[in-house]
């Protein structure tokens, strides 16, 4: 049902400071500035290997527009949302309604480059609250136009997205959802000792969904919490970063054998960043 994770969703409140500042983060300008007009909303998109990262603005009335200012009113800018992609989004709808999941038809989407013209068009498929629990997540299928690629990237820039983390109190149900209904492979489940948690690992598209289990007795409920990027090299990419003012930690060795890795600490809007650089 799902092949990848489509892209992310930073909600922010000036767009111009957060392009700017994601510039300096990554080591590359966007490739798509667009509007959506009938959801009151606007967005710069950073197109990576394997995902997307979009920051989305509100810049008028509409449903976008109100999901971007809750958010900030609620929490401030930050992370809010992941979005999965899928080659057949009417196989998808069909799966959900035959799961017995109240699910509304699917809805068109258009965007338009301000950088040179260019249409794209998609459909998305939203979800229910018991397959959502708390996060802001949907399907998407792109029916029309491609999102501009780089190609190549510098040693020193950002390349792809190593992983995304969410925070749950119920990684059984977590598996249910994400492993059984959606058919996102699940590659490991294990107690982590430096996390004291029990950690869930799914896999898709060169990424991974990194689950971390703290339970409680409140109902069900997942919560995205940062994000980790993967470099070629993290000393001049340490170095790049340092040049354009981004407060990072010193690198040092990761939690995984054959890392080494940096946090990202001013420039990132509220999302808990790190850098990797797998040896």
């Amino acid at each position: 049902m799902i092949d990848t994770l489509d892209h992310l969703i930073i909600a922010v409140e000036d767009l111009d400071k957060a392009e700017a500042n994601y510039t300096k983060i990554f080591g590359m300008s966007p490739v798509w500035r667009g509007e959506h007009k009938e959801l009151g909303t606007i967005n710069s998109l950073f197109n990576f290997k394997n995902t997307y990262f979009e920051l989305l603005s509100a810049s008028g009335e509409g449903l976008g527009a109100a999901l971007v200012n809750h958010y900030l009113e609620e929490k401030g800018e930050g992370l809010i949302g992941v979005v999965f992609g899928t080659k057949d989004i009417d196989k998808a709808t069909n799966s959900l309604k035959k799961g017995n999941f109240l699910i509304s038809d699917t809805t068109d989407g258009e965007g338009i480059n301000a950088k040179d013209g260019e249409v794209r068009k998609w459909k998305n498929l939203f979800l229910p609250p018991e397959l959502t629990r708390g996060l802001f997540s949907f399907i998407i299928q792109h029916t029309e136009g491609t999102l501009p690629s780089l190609g190549t990237y510098s040693n020193a820039s950002i390349n792809k997205l190593d992983h995304v983390v969410i925070n749950t109190n119920d990684a059984d149900g977590f598996i249910k959802i994400y492993r059984d209904i959606f058919n996102i492979r699940l590659a490991l489940d294990k107690f982590v000792e430096a996390w004291k948690s029990r950690m869930l690992f799914f896999r898709l598209n060169k990424t991974t969904i990194e689950v971390i289990e703290k339970k409680d007795s409140s109902d069900s409920f997942d919560s995205l919490w940062g994000l980790s990027w993967e470099v070629e090299n993290i000393e001049e990419a340490h170095k790049r970063l340092e040049k354009e003012g981004v407060e990072i930690t010193a690198i040092k060795k990761g939690i995984k054998e054959k890392t080494l890795v940096a946090t990202i600490k001013s420039h990132n809007h509220n999302v808990p960043t790190l850098l990797i650089q797998h040896l």
